[in-house]
Parts: C-alpha cells; structure tokens; sequence
C-alpha cells in the first residue's frame, strides 16, 4: 500500500475545522400549523418590547439611565386615541359653518350657542343707580301709566285701538326712512316709504293699514340701530326716568331722532301734549300683556334688563345681516321677528318748548 501524501489530508482538515469554528446560526421552533397572520404581527412587533430590557453595565461602569418617553411637542395624541381626538377636531371645525338655528341664537343673544352663561350678561356697570330709577319708574307705572292703559282698554273698542296704533306707527314713518338710507338700506327705505305713502293717502292718514295687505312690511328703525350699525356694537345699559331701559348709544340716539319726530313739528303745546298722551297711552295698553310675567320674575329689574337688551342685540344684528345679504329680514323666522317697538319713543314725551 502506498503512503499517503501528507498534503492530500491537509485540504481536508483544514475544511472541517472552518466549519467547527463558524457561528451557529438560531432557529426558532416551527409555528403551529394555525398561526394567523395576526400573530406573525405580533411577532413582528415583539423587538419593540424587547428594547425595554434594561442594558447591562460593562466594565464596572453605570450606564445613564434611559430617558422617559414623552408626548411631541405638538401636542399630537397617541395612536391609540386618534379616533376620539378625530372626532374631537371634527366636531370644532365645521366646513359647513353654523347652522341657521345657530346664527339666529347668536342673532337674538348676541353670542354663540355654546358660550357659557356669564358671556351673555348685560353690561350693567351702573346697576345701583339704574335699579334706583327703575323702582321709580314702576311707582310711576303702577300708580298713573298702568291704570290708565287698563281704562284705555276696557273702554275702547279694540277697532279703535288698533287704528290708533297704526296712526302712531305711520307717523314714525319718515324717522325709519332716513335711518334705513343712514344703515346703506335703500330698498328697505324705498319700501318704508312707499309705505308710508300708501298708508297716509289710501289708509287716511295712517288709521287703516291698507300697505301691509300689499306685503309691504313694517319695519322700526332709530339712530341707536343706526350707530350700532356704524360699528358701536357695545353698549353699557341705563334705564332713564320715564323713558326706561336704553343703552348710552341709545341716549345718543334719542338726540339723532329728537328734530326728525313728527309730532315734534306740532307748534302748539295743547294739541302736541294730547298727541303724545294718546301714544303713550297706546303704547303701555300694548305691554299689559307681559304685566303676569313682570310680577312672577324673581328679580323683575334683571328680567326687563335682560330681554331689552337680548331684543335690542337683535335688532342690530337683524339690521347687519340684512345689509350684508341685501334681503333684509326676508331671511329670520317667523319666531324672531316683531312689528310694534314696545320701547317708549323719544317723540311721546310731553316736553314743553320744543
């Protein structure tokens, strides 16, 4: 037998011993023949937890601590609440804008439907002195004004009344007229005039209401709306004697409206003081209606307070939207429109001289 060349076993033994030397590599155990792919997810996602484990120190030193996960800067929920803060944000930003319910309660109160109850107080820093003049106001009220309206309807016709009661409306005519030109209204003006024509001349001086069965509407418009229009918006509340609740732009509208009030032309104080008697009798019959609700109210001055300034913001608005959408009040429900002003009006005040 010949010997074998010591280089022929080298080649081979030098293989073994690579393969003896290199790294095993892991093999896991075969997934059960009912593995989903959820669970290959789950492994998938295993790592994650794994980096929670806690490094090992090398050479005697401490490692620096891991530092804690924090939320981004921006204030970006995690992934897991994505949906509530989805709906979240959906229900703040609405393409659509406010709904017409919305913007007719924001019309009515001046404020949004959702602002709490302290965003819709009155501004009332005067509140001791008005409360003050309107005790005196109600002692007026109960012991002349008041009787005197009940007297007025138990004895007049309600034909009658109502005929009066457009008599004065017609004559506050012209005063609507010019504010509604002051407000940038011209066919609103166009229409209080043509109005006023049609009442004057066909409805004898006013007594009958022949333009509102033409659909000619009566509208009520001063130089507080004006100037509210004109961009003072707010207005601090005072109620003056006689006069009763208005705004300190209103007092500068009570001035606007004083030269341009019809029976104001009257020369002679007699016949001027019956005139604005008869208004102001007209006007208080025309508020026994809400005298229940008066002595019910818990805080009486609050409620007065409160729902003449709702219905003056109102009439702002009203005018403001109607001005920007050229429609006027074509556009407002039916439950927030109103014809008559129960205000007192500047021209019914006996002042002698004028």
């Amino acid at each position: 037998m010949k010997p074998i060349p010591a280089g022929a076993l080298l080649l081979p033994l030098m293989l073994l011993a690579g393969c003896a030397s290199a790294p095993k590599a892991t093999t896991g155990s075969p997934a059960p023949a009912g593995t989903t792919v959820a669970g290959v997810a789950q492994a998938e996602a295993e790592p994650e937890a794994v980096a929670d484990v806690a490094p090992v120190p090398a050479n005697g030193q401490e490692l620096p601590p891991r530092p804690a996960a924090t939320e981004p800067e921006s204030g970006e929920p995690a992934l897991a609440g994505a949906p509530e803060a989805a709906g979240e944000a959906a229900a703040e930003f609405d393409p659509q804008g406010p709904t017409e319910a919305e913007e007719d309660f924001a019309a009515l109160y001046g404020t949004p439907a959702d602002a709490g109850p302290g965003a819709r107080l009155a501004y009332d820093p005067w509140e001791p002195m008005n409360r003050r003049i309107h005790a005196f106001n109600n002692v007026v009220d109960r012991t002349v004004a008041r009787p005197v309206a009940r007297a007025y309807v138990k004895v007049v016709p309600e034909p009658v009344r109502l005929g009066v009661g457009n008599f004065f409306d017609n004559l506050a005519s012209p005063v609507t007229f010019l504010n509604q030109l002051l407000q940038g209204r011209p066919r609103d003006a166009v229409q209080t005039l043509g109005r006023f024509v049609v009442n004057t001349t066909l409805g004898i001086g006013g007594i009958f209401d022949p333009a509102s069965d033409l659909k000619m509407k009566r509208r009520n418009e001063d130089f507080g709306q004006t100037l509210g229009i004109w961009g003072w918006r707010q207005s601090r509340y005072v109620e003056l004697p006689f006069f009763g609740p208005r705004t300190v732009r209103d007092v500068f509208g009570l001035a606007g409206d004083m030269p341009l009030s019809a029976t104001r032309q009257v020369e002679r104080d007699r016949y001027r003081f019956a005139l604005q008697g008869a208004q102001l009798v007209d006007r208080r019959a025309a508020l026994l209606a809400i005298d229940s609700m008066r002595e019910n109210a818990v805080d009486e001055y609050a409620m007065i307070r409160d729902a003449w300034m709702q219905r003056r913001q109102y009439q702002i608005e009203a005018d403001r939207r109607g001005g920007r959408k050229g429609e006027g009040e074509d556009d407002l429900p039916d439950y927030l429109r109103d014809e008559r002003d129960p205000t007192l009006p500047v021209d019914a005040m006996p002042i002698p001289g004028t």
